[in-house]
């Protein structure tokens, strides 16, 4: 009998040399968060969050987002957000988000499944809520035929990769408030609109009006971990009950602080971000010179949107992975992400090139090619 086949020596099952634009997700882990979790793994440390690093947190987070601002680190972003809408509604409460909003399009129904709150979304042009959009669904209060509209979720930069200045947010709040209405901010790419923006966390944040926010980590070169930051924190709220209840409290917990940490106590969020909107731009320059290549939304962070032949794009994803935005119309996603590098786009942009050669002009739904 043999026993198990000798591993290598690194463990390593992919291939490194393999790059993409699917996804920030797809990027590993930015070295000084390795570090980072390296240092915190030594000897035993209480479990729960009743730890150093959880307690320092909270001071970085402070001077971020202001003196009254608490931290909950969590394991991942659908779990910030349904943690988030719990902490703001009641159990018969809606939550009104657009409807291209990650926990209306993305969350396989958690927010319903878990939370039991109603999402009413709102189509809009860009991504953004506006206090006219959102007026749309905000009525029907003291009528227990309707889920009451209670919170509004918007999103920071929003799924198609616009930013919300802190005017626009201010004045959302603004309204939403003179509802009586709270307001979340899905932050799972916060870091780049700051980025983008030039501007401090709390312009857009706690000085805009926003009640909770869910602050994301992954997508900036965390291993995993985010947080929910509630702006104007009573010790008399519900929300490390709900943390329990929706399975996302880790009792090593000092990984997750230890990682936010690193990247918020010195400027790794802003150098992070802002090099992955850099190659965002870049990206977008190149493409925009292709012909039969469109640019379809603004480049307000790391992400370029775009349409160009389905064949093209099916034969430019045999060597870069990315995402279908709308098959139908050919729109497509590239993300870049804190380790993209020059080399990356150049390459991307030469197999775009390469592949509109082959193919020719765009032909219609659904014709042969031969290639």
């Amino acid at each position: 009998m043999t026993g198990p086949k000798a591993s290598s020596l690194s463990g390593r099952l992919h291939n490194p040399a393999v790059r993409g634009f699917a996804s920030d997700n797809y990027a590993g882990v930015h070295p000084e968060i390795l570090e980072a979790i390296r240092a915190a793994n030594e000897g035993h440390v209480v479990a729960y969050g009743e730890d150093e690093y959880t307690a320092r947190l909270q001071e970085v987070v402070r001077d971020h987002f202001g003196p009254s601002a608490a931290a909950f680190p969590v394991f991942n972003g659908t779990g910030a957000n349904v943690l988030s809408l719990q902490t703001l509604l009641p159990r018969w409460g809606a939550a009104i988000c657009a409807d291209t909003a990650h926990i209306n399009t993305d969350e396989n129904g958690a927010p319903e499944r878990v939370a039991g709150i109603k999402l009413l979304p709102v189509a809009t042009p860009d991504g953004k809520l506006t206090p006219e959009l959102i007026d749309q669904e905000a009525w029907g209060w003291d009528d227990e035929h309707r889920a009451q509209p209670l919170a509004v979720s918007i999103t920071q930069t929003t799924e198609v990769g616009t930013c919300y200045t802190p005017g626009e947010v201010r004045r959302i709040a603004e309204h939403v408030h003179s509802l009586g209405m709270k307001l979340h901010m899905d932050g799972a790419r916060l870091a780049n609109a700051a980025a983008h923006l030039d501007v401090p966390f709390s312009a857009f944040t706690t000085e805009a009006g926003v009640d909770v926010l869910s602050f994301g980590g992954t997508k900036n070169g965390l291993l995993y971990g985010e947080a929910v930051i509630v702006l104007e924190y009573d010790a008399g709220q519900s929300i490390k009950h709900l943390r329990k209840m929706d399975m996302q409290l880790a009792s090593k917990m000092r990984f997750v602080s230890a990682q936010l940490i690193a990247l918020l106590e010195t400027d790794l969020w802003h150098r992070s971000a802002a090099h992955a909107n850099e190659m965002a731009a870049r990206l977008r320059q190149g493409v925009e010179a292709i012909a039969g290549v469109t640019v379809t939304r603004e480049t307000e962070s790391n992400g370029v949107f775009a349409s160009l032949p389905t064949e093209v794009a099916d034969l430019v994803r045999r060597d870069f992975r990315f995402y279908d935005w709308d098959r139908a119309s050919g729109e497509v996603r590239w993300m870049c992400s804190f380790d993209t590098t020059d080399a990356d786009v150049n390459a991307l942009v030469s197999a775009v090139r390469d592949a509109m050669s082959k193919v020719g002009s765009p032909l219609p739904a659904g014709a042969a090619v031969n290639l």
